[in-house]
C-alpha cells in the first residue's frame, strides 16, 4: 500500500514503541496536524471489564472544562412552559407532539435529545429508531429530567456521554486541535479521572489496560501507565 508524504512525515516524528505523557501526545498531535480541516482529539481507553455483565457496565457523563468545540444541536421533548424555557436556554428545538411525529417520519437532524419524565411513555415507543442512533434520553446521563434548563446548558457547555463498547473500549472526542495544548490536556485528564472513579467494584485485575490519544487523521499515541492511574491530578 502506498504511503502518503503526510504519513511519512508523521512517522518520522512519532515513535510507535514509546509511551507518551498526555502533554507530549497533545503537543505531537497538534504539531503533526497537516490536513485542511480542524481535527478532533480522540481518546480510546481499553478497560478490564466485561460489559456483558450489568455490574461491569461503565457508562456516564463528564463535563469537559473547555467544551468539545463542536456545535451541539439539542431537541427538548417537553410540554408547554418547559418547552419555552428550553428554547430560551439555548435548545434549537423544543416541543412535544410535533417532534414525536417528525421522529416517526425519520427526522434525526439533532445531536442530543433531552426529555421530561412525563413524555417518556410516548418517546420510549421510538426506542427502535432512537436507540441505534444513540439519541434515546436516559436518566443516568441526565437527559431525562424536569430541569430542562440546566440540562440544556450543561450539554451546550461541553457535557458528553460515554459508554463502554462490547470489546471493553470507551471512545470519545475531547475537543478540537485548534484548542490550546493546556485546554486539551485539561479535557483529557478530566475524562480519564471520571473513568477511573467509575471502576466497578466487581471488576477484577487491571482496570485501565491502555489509553491512546489520536487526531482524526493522525497516529494513535499510547499514554504512559502513570498518566492512566489514580496519580492523575
Amino acid at each position: 500500500m502506498k504511503v502518503s508524504k503526510r504519513i511519512k512525515a508523521i512517522n518520522k516524528n512519532v515513535n510507535a514503541s514509546k509511551d507518551y505523557t498526555v502533554e507530549e501526545a497533545v503537543k505531537l498531535l497538534k504539531e503533526n496536524s497537516k490536513v485542511k480541516f480542524n481535527e478532533s482529539l480522540d481518546c480510546a481507553i481499553r478497560l478490564g471489564v466485561d460489559p456483558r455483565h450489568a455490574d461491569q457496565m461503565v457508562r456516564g457523563t463528564v463535563s469537559l472544562p473547555h467544551g468539545t468545540g463542536k456545535k451541539v444541536t439539542v431537541l427538548v421533548v417537553a410540554k408547554g412552559a418547559l418547552a419555552e424555557e428550553a428554547l430560551k436556554a439555548g435548545a434549537e428545538y423544543a416541543g412535544f407532539e410535533e417532534y414525536i411525529e417528525k421522529i416517526k417520519g425519520g427526522w434525526s437532524d439533532i445531536d442530543v435529545i433531552i426529555a421530561t419524565p412525563d413524555v417518556m411513555g410516548e418517546l420510549g415507543k421510538l426506542g427502535r429508531v432512537l436507540g441505534p442512533k444513540g439519541l434515546m434520553p436516559n436518566p443516568k446521563s441526565g437527559t431525562v429530567t424536569q430541569d430542562v434548563v440546566k440540562a440544556v446548558k450543561e450539554v451546550k457547555a461541553g457535557k458528553i456521554e460515554f459508554r463502554v463498547e462490547k470489546a471493553g473500549i470507551v471512545h470519545t472526542s475531547l475537543g478540537k486541535l485548534n484548542f490550546s495544548a493546556e485546554q486539551l490536556v485539561d479535557n483529557t485528564r478530566a475524562f480519564l479521572l471520571t473513568i477511573i472513579k467509575m471502576k466497578p467494584a466487581s471488576a477484577k485485575g487491571q482496570y485501565v489496560k491502555s489509553v491512546f490519544l489520536s487526531s482524526t487523521m493522525g497516529p494513535g499515541l499510547k499514554i504512559t501507565k502513570d498518566e492512566a492511574s489514580l496519580s492523575l491530578k
